[in-house]
């Protein structure tokens, strides 16, 4: 009966353990990305951005599956995602091309790094209430995705003079992005719930082949497809609200010329 007890609270404690072990993990790749980019080996460590975020993608659902949610856990994520997609993309980007322009260049990667903190805690703090089909902001991980995706498809650069204003760019959109108000559907949203099992697996099949037989071109085109998402949501939700609100205004003047009519 003891040994029964004794194995038991041995299991118990290796549930509660193995969710971390994937955000350690996921730390890992954060640090690792930044070790191989102060090498100057750009290929091997953008790639490992993607790795953190399949395991940030992970522990989660293992955490809720094995009930080994805690207080511990979520802090402890969030740390490790701010150094996977806050920190360490910052530095990849910074020693890539940011620091020929000196201390326009780390000023910038560091608006990053704040960006992402200010991304974290808000997630954090909206727990309750929240719509879990989207998004407040660009999450953190897919803005690290941007950044790793493109030092990712040009390792040496965009090969032109002002390259360096380009990848400016490439850091300021996705900060300026994950601190804004604007919705992103959540990656399990992006898949439609009224597809056959069957057709979700030859989708996912399918990203893995384009990634197979061209990693750099289907990293990249993900990567700003999904930031170009809730730009293109938000031009849409504007244009329907001005057709609601032209179509509420035109009924409104309908009512009042029937009702002048009925008067004369």
């Amino acid at each position: 009966m003891v040994l029964e007890r004794q194995s038991k609270r041995r299991f118990q404690k290796g549930v509660y353990l193995l969710p971390s072990i994937f955000t350690v993990a996921n730390m890992f790749c954060g640090w690792a990305c930044v070790v191989y980019a102060m090498r100057g080996d750009y290929i091997i460590a953008a790639p490992l951005i993607a790795f953190a975020m399949i395991l940030d993608t992970l522990d989660g659902p293992i955490a809720r599956a094995t009930d080994a949610t805690s207080d511990f856990g979520s802090a402890f994520d969030s740390f490790a995602d701010l150094i996977s997609f806050g920190f360490a993309p910052a530095v990849l980007v910074f020693l890539w091309n940011l620091d020929s322009v000196g201390r326009l260049g780390w000023a910038v990667g560091f608006l990053y790094v704040v960006a992402t903190a200010m991304r974290l805690a808000r997630f954090n703090i909206q727990t309750t209430g929240r719509d879990k089909k989207y998004f407040t902001g660009l999450p953190s991980p897919a803005a690290a995705g941007v950044l790793a995706a493109t030092v990712f498809a040009y390792p040496n650069g965009f090969g032109f003079m002002q390259e360096s204003v380009l990848a400016l760019v490439v850091v300021l959109i996705p900060a300026s992005l994950m601190v804004s108000r604007i919705r992103y559907r959540s990656f399990n949203a992006l898949v439609p719930a009224r597809l056959h099992p069957y057709i979700t697996l030859l989708v996912i099949a399918s990203i893995i082949t384009a990634i197979v037989i061209e990693p750099q071109v289907a990293l990249l085109a993900m990567a700003y497809s999904y930031l170009l998402s809730g730009l293109l949501g938000l031009v849409l939700s504007r244009i329907r609200r001005s057709n609601v609100e032209g179509n509420v205004e035109v009924t409104e003047f309908s009512r009042l010329s029937e009702r002048d009519r009925s008067v004369s």
